[in-house]
């Protein structure tokens, strides 16, 4: 097979479904352009800020995309290619763009509030507090597994960290510009977005070397890198969005936005011949000799490329309270987890060129970023490029990749414990509590607490055990995808109960729910580590009770329906 041509070929699929499921799915939920949004009606300079459509595109596309659609197709591809594709194209237009389309949508409907807050109108509050402990769980399991990738890129690669300390200044530049000097988006993008680029030759030219800056080894530069990195979690978690978190976003996106045109016009002229099998088996052999499954491994692992539950936070947590107008609804969301989904295939393509065995044994030495950067590099010598500058910028962008990640989740994880902590207490349309809040809540819900508590779990799954949090992709990855069913869970009984077209969400959320819940089964069966197999359980078990919680509602509309047609 041609990778040229299969590239082409899924792009051209992704296009097509943007227009045609995509715009089926925006009449379907009756997007309405002439409606105010959140950010102009909740307006606080703060989070609730109405964002240009480029600027909350990038914002969107850098928080969600992570390293999950490099990843996890190039750890799936284990199997062949056959099947990580079709995978990716079905999953990503059917369920996981979807999926994000319509959980912005309900979280614009709903002031903007997260995707827990929407689980009330149709659970209760049982429901919410229970979705709320595990959208809160997961998301330190996020910021705890992209941190330490991170850090580990940090280490071999510290070109990059220099490069990336110097994103975050100049994203401060730009959001004092844009927000507080009111320079127009375009200039200020004409002058930043070249800044940025020059931090590259910058951090090639004077790398973060801390290996021997302080004279210590890989193990201890890494642990330096990942103090440093909560440190900034803190930072972006607590600072208002328009100063750090959505300039970075923006300007990271434009870095992300080359890193995929290089390496898609790289393809474009290698024309490379994918040597990779088309499928090699229902059950494989992984580099460290552990036998695989293609179900549920393949839906699990490859999340981000096809269908990811942290879509849903991102959506519901942070862009629903940027967004200017309901018309974007379609082309951030859908239209973000289609690109991602190009992402995902020209992973695949990077080291498609490779055979399975190959593969196997090269995924016993490197990581699969580092395959991701060779591969891309080798198709950009066919443009000119040197193999070595390239390579560097292929890391350099997956680190961006992550570090938006991290900083988003840390933040989303702030917002859902301060929802947890006054989800007993009144509130007014703006979310102010209206009762005399106790001081203990109080404190505990407070923004600083509530982020330092988040960074304080995360220090805490990765020093206190090192060698277990090699293992919390796995685990990561299961809850992630349990997490995109339960939201899919909410959705199609929210669209029930408003007499929407809830088959769009139900087929979905059965088979995510099937796959997710099997693999954390798994992970609990083979972990070792007592910390995972207890965050296992934890999981399962709210997980379990909002299942049964949601049959026993989805019974009651239906019988409710039932008994108004035969009225």
């Amino acid at each position: 097979m041609n990778g040229t041509l299969l590239l082409l070929l899924c792009t051209a699929a992704f296009a097509a479904a943007y227009f045609l499921y995509g715009g089926l799915l925006q009449r379907l939920l009756g997007v309405d352009s002439a409606r105010a949004t959140p950010a102009h009606t909740m307006r606080d300079n703060i989070d609730y800020v109405p964002a240009h459509p480029a600027v909350l595109f990038g914002h969107h596309f850098a928080s969600i995309a992570g390293a999950g659609p490099i990843v996890g197709p190039i750890m799936a591809a284990y199997f062949g290619w056959g099947a990580v594709v079709a995978w990716i194209v079905l999953g990503c237009i059917f369920i996981g763009a979807a999926h994000d389309m319509i959980t912005l949508y309900l979280s614009v409907r709903h002031q903007g509030k997260s995707i827990g807050s929407i689980v009330e109108t149709v659970l209760g509050k049982p429901g919410r507090l229970l979705f709320l402990i595990f959208c809160w769980s997961t998301l330190i399991l996020v910021c705890a597994e992209f941190t330490r990738q991170v850090a580990a890129t940090f280490v071999p690669h510290p070109e990059v960290a220099t490069a990336s300390l110097l994103f975050i200044a100049l994203a401060v530049c730009f959001g004092m510009a844009v927000n507080r000097f009111h320079m127009k988006v375009l200039p200020a993008t004409l002058i930043f977005v070249p800044l940025m680029f020059a931090c590259i030759w910058v951090g090639m030219a004077f790398p973060a070397d801390l290996t021997k800056i302080e004279g210590v080894d890989a193990a201890c530069a890494q642990n330096i890198w990942t103090i440093i990195l909560l440190v900034y979690c803190y930072l972006a978690s607590t600072l208002p969005v328009w100063l750090l978190l959505q300039p970075r976003d923006y300007l990271n996106s434009y870095l992300l936005y080359v890193m995929m045109a290089l390496g898609f016009l790289g393809v474009l002229v290698a024309r490379p011949v994918l040597s990779l099998e088309v499928f090699q088996g229902f059950e494989v052999k992984t580099a460290q000799g552990v036998t695989i499954g293609l179900f549920p491994f393949l839906f699990i692992t490859v999340a981000c490329g096809a269908c990811s539950g942290f879509h849903a936070l991102v959506a519901s947590g942070t862009t629903a309270k940027q967004i200017d107008n309901e018309r974007h609804i379609r082309p951030v969301a859908y239209g973000g987890m289609l690109l991602e989904g190009v992402l995902g295939i020209l992973s695949l393509v990077a080291v498609g060129t490779l055979t399975c065995a190959a593969l196997t044994d090269k995924l016993g030495t490197m990581t699969p970023v580092s395959l991701f950067s060779e591969g891309l590099a080798g198709f950009c010598v066919k443009l000119g490029l040197p193999y070595e500058a390239a390579f560097s910028f292929m890391c350099l962008a997956v680190a961006a990749f992550l570090m938006t990640s991290v900083d988003t989740a840390t933040r989303l994880a702030r917002f859902t414990w301060q929802e947890l902590c006054t989800i007993r207490i009144n509130t007014d349309a703006k979310g102010v509590p209206l009762e005399k809040v106790p001081p203990f809540v109080r404190c505990i819900s407070n923004m600083h607490v509530a982020t330092g508590l988040v960074v304080l779990l995360v220090a805490m799954f990765l020093f206190v055990n090192p060698e277990a949090a090699k293992s919390l992709w796995n685990m990561f990855a299961s809850a992630n995808q349990l997490l995109a069913a339960l939201t899919l869970l909410t959705a199609s009984l929210w669209m029930l109960k408003n007499h929407k077209a809830y088959w769009v969400t139900l087929a979905p959320m059965l088979f995510m729910l099937t796959v997710s819940s099997y693999g954390l089964y798994q992970l609990f069966r083979t972990s070792s580590s007592g910390l995972l197999k207890s965050v296992t359980c934890i999981l399962l078990f709210f997980a379990a009770l909002l299942i049964l919680l949601a049959i026993t509602k989805f019974l009651a509309h239906k019988r409710t329906q039932t008994a108004e047609t035969n009225a």
